[in-house]
């Protein structure tokens, strides 16, 4: 039964084409790469309105528990209505982790698209300090959520790429 209390959850808007995906994974990626200049590991997030073109927001890696991910959806929050935030599209190179997985989620963010799987990140930073990485993908979390959150990803285009900057960026640590 639907009342006026009970939120519906449309499409979450525009499909994005592949050329958009992979546009926008790699600008999450430049984000990455100017969190490493700040001195922050190498993780970017943007999010995308409902054209799919329109960057909104853009977050570089803070800290360990200020990911970009769960930082961005955080401000998007308080940016903008949940029915908004709903039909746009949070891009990530690199997999939500469990935390900004469920940020996300909490944010109503209805689209999150990602290039490489914790898995291959933990394959490319090793056993790291600095990055404690955690098996818990983030399709496990938002197939337990009662909003049913769009996941795209992993993009292999991307993944090779990100990789490629991690494993780069954790072996000079």
């Amino acid at each position: 039964m639907n009342d006026a209390t009970t939120p519906t959850y449309p499409p979450q808007g525009l499909a994005p084409t592949h050329a958009q995906i992979l546009r926008h994974l790699r600008r999450s990626n430049d984000v990455a790469r100017r969190a490493m200049e700040l001195g922050h590991h190498p993780f970017g997030a943007i999010l995308v309105g409902p054209d799919q073109e329109t960057v909104l927001l853009e977050q570089c890696n803070i800290d360990t528990v200020n990911h970009a991910e769960s930082t961005l959806a955080r401000v998007a929050a308080t940016n903008y209505t949940p029915e908004f935030l709903w039909s746009c599209t949070l891009y990530t190179a690199v997999e939500p982790c469990c935390m900004c997985a469920g940020t996300a989620y909490w944010a109503n963010i209805g689209r999150v698209v990602f290039g490489m799987t914790e898995h291959q990140l933990l394959e490319a930073t090793g056993d790291h300090a600095e990055n404690p990485t955690m098996s818990v993908p983030s399709r496990y979390v938002f197939d337990h959520c009662q909003k049913p959150v769009e996941l795209i990803g992993p993009v292999p285009e991307i993944a090779e790429e990100t990789v490629a900057m991690q494993q780069a960026f954790w072996a000079g640590r």
